[in-house]
């Protein structure tokens, strides 16, 4: 009834809806997926980087090293802060280069946003990971699994639209998988964390691809 009374929200009697500040986009990830380490405090962390990102930097040069082990896995708050070659991730969601003061950050939408969560070898490997966790925890099949997905990602359960979406991209992919072994292997190959070597490759490749379809919907970066 609220809505109905002021559904574009101008009294401010409701919280608007508005997509999470770039360090917690990754975080939202990284905590679906468990691979969030919760530490307070301590020394800047680099995450995944695009190779040469910062080869153009002199007096001295920079060379980015991945961080090893859990501290790959950190907040985005922990982010290594480099002003004028900001981290790409964090850059792509709009956070601020910090060269000058800002009182806001602004929220854009745009196509480089859904390629880094698709492609970000951040959120592959979240995904990746994530899919670990459907299939030892999920159930047996594949409505079972895909409930688990969404109640964890998105605190609700799949509508029958989505159900047949996403079951309709994990028989495409698990087939394509299964005729092509080395292409699962290749993406499963994809960031620093252990490789579960007691799933099938090919179903657990495919899961990879259906859990990340679920961390780039808008709803999963969106808080609401």
């Amino acid at each position: 009834a609220l809505h109905d009374r002021d559904p574009d929200n101008r009294l401010i009697a409701r919280q608007s809806r508005f997509r999470l500040d770039a360090e917690f986009v990754r975080d939202d990830a990284l905590a679906i997926s468990g691979l969030l380490v919760p530490t307070i405090g301590g020394s800047s962390v680099r995450p995944y980087q695009p190779p040469g990102y910062l080869v153009h930097l002199n007096f001295p040069s920079r060379d980015w090293r991945d961080e090893p082990g859990e501290d790959q896995y950190r907040r985005g708050l922990y982010t290594f802060w480099q002003r004028t070659f900001l981290h790409p991730s964090l850059l792509a969601f709009d956070a601020s280069p910090r060269e000058e003061c800002s009182t806001e950050r602004p929220r854009s939408n745009t196509p480089q946003q859904a390629l880094t969560l698709l492609n970000d070898p951040t959120y592959v490997e979240a995904a990746r990971v994530f899919a670990q966790c459907v299939l030892r925890e999920g159930g047996t099949s594949s409505g079972e699994r895909l409930a688990f997905a969404y109640r964890r990602a998105l605190s609700r359960l799949p509508t029958e639209d989505e159900q047949r979406i996403h079951e309709g991209l994990l028989a495409a992919h698990l087939a394509s998988y299964r005729a092509d072994p080395a292409a699962a292997r290749r993406l499963l190959a994809v960031g620093h964390h252990e490789l579960a070597a007691d799933l099938d490759v090919a179903e657990l490749a495919a899961w990879t691809s259906v859990a990340r379809v679920i961390l780039n919907l808008h709803e999963t970066i969106t808080r609401s």
